[in-house]
């Protein structure tokens, strides 16, 4: 089985958050990097899956040169090699021209498997491994939190719903899995993992490449800001439309969104 993880790198949860001189960026020149939580837990599942079936994982990474090492610690882990798209017109892209360039990447792969976290740890989205699914035209389920391989062409995940409900689905191979956090315990390198990672490969890809040039984004920042704290409290009472209509007022003439 040849499996694909996705893994991003993101500032660690105890880095403070400094609004850039433009006000539409956050400066990053003191922030201490790390890899997404949520997507160990893909990585590790993947590890696991390639112990008990056999086959291979590739670590995928889209960033800047930092970000190089959240493919190297994954290698250290037991990844079997990987893939860095590096770009400057890759920075800073929403979710879907994300899920466009990652795609264009790997769609030659042929990958059984496409594993990502559930979302990032820095914007939270939540979409580019559904987004990458209808690119690559795969199946796809999110929040799984098991995975059964029945045969060459088949899988069974289970799905976390709300109320603390689960669903069992069969889906078709290929197919991208959003993994949900807590589905395993992710492991640590080794000191013979880490010493192997140079014996393995890394394929660094750029926009040329890719033949992606530019895009037309569909969003874009317009500010920054970050919230200041502050002891002020509204209550709204009434029916669920006078709620729904002071909202909406509140909205439009205090928070001027």
């Amino acid at each position: 089985m040849k499996i694909c993880v996705l893994i991003k790198q993101v500032p660690n949860e105890d880095s403070p958050v400094v609004i850039g001189s433009d006000g539409i960026s956050v400066n990053n020149e003191n922030t201490t990097f790390t890899t997404n939580e949520s997507d160990t837990y893909a990585l590790e599942e993947a590890l696991l899956l390639k112990e008990k079936h056999g086959g291979e994982v590739v670590v995928c990474s889209l960033g800047g040169d930092s970000a190089s090492q959240v493919i190297k610690d994954s290698l250290a882990k037991g990844g079997d090699r990987g893939i860095m798209i590096n770009d400057p017109h890759f920075e800073n892209l929403p979710p879907l021209e994300l899920a466009k360039v990652i795609s264009k990447a790997i769609e030659n792969e042929a990958f059984d498997l496409i594993l990502s976290g559930t979302q990032s740890a820095d914007a939270g989205y939540s979409q580019v491994g559904v987004l990458v699914a209808e690119m690559l035209k795969t199946t796809h389920s999110a929040l799984v939190a098991e995975i059964e391989i029945l045969n060459d062409t088949t899988i069974k995940v289970k799905r976390e719903l709300e109320g603390g409900w689960f669903q069992w689905s069969e889906l078709s191979l290929p197919a991208s899995l959003s993994i949900q956090s807590g589905i395993n315990k992710p492991r640590y390198a080794t000191l013979k993992g880490i010493m192997g990672v140079k014996r393995k490969t890394v394929d660094t890809v750029s926009a040329t490449e890719l033949g992606i040039d530019s895009f037309e984004t569909t969003s874009h920042v317009s500010s920054m800001y970050v919230p200041e704290k502050s002891n002020n409290v509204t209550y709204l009472e009434g029916s669920a439309d006078d709620i729904a209509d002071k909202l909406v007022d509140l909205f439009k003439n205090e928070f001027n969104i």
